[in-house]
């Protein structure tokens, strides 16, 4: 898979009082879209955790805001996977209004993590063959 995009409209609980995006309403909009890309992937985050106890979490984010949105605004928000390390995913992310123009550009790190020690963990080898860097 080269790119995942998933949309988003937004919504009055996503805005401040002048109805501009928060900055952390962002942090969701990608977190939900490498959520479906997951799930794209056959990868159920539930089933993962009761089975193996292993989770991704974010390690470290990069964002660069370029616009803003706006109430009501639609919103594609996309997941490519630029590096897959043993316990690792290294993400470009966008979110791109309905338009064209580029809100976001992010760069994100999600960890496998053993959920009970907060340890690196290897990603297992039935989810790792599944992800695929670009090229």
């Amino acid at each position: 898979m080269t790119r995942f995009d998933w949309p988003v409209r937004v919504y009055w609980e996503d805005t401040d009082a002048g109805g501009v995006v928060y900055h952390a309403s962002y942090l969701r909009f990608l977190e939900r879209a490498r959520t479906e890309w997951l799930r794209s992937l056959g990868v159920d985050q539930m089933a993962l955790k009761e089975a193996t106890g292993l989770g991704l979490v974010v390690h470290r984010m990069e964002i660069d805001f370029l616009r803003a949105a706006l109430l009501d605004d639609e919103l594609w928000v996309s997941v490519e996977v630029k590096e897959r390390r043993s316990a690792s995913i290294l993400f470009a992310q966008s979110i791109t209004r309905s338009d064209g123009a580029v809100l976001i550009q992010a760069q994100v790190r999600a960890a496998c993590v053993d959920l009970k020690r907060m340890r690196p963990a290897p990603i297992p080898v039935d989810i790792a063959d599944r992800i695929v860097p670009r090229t």
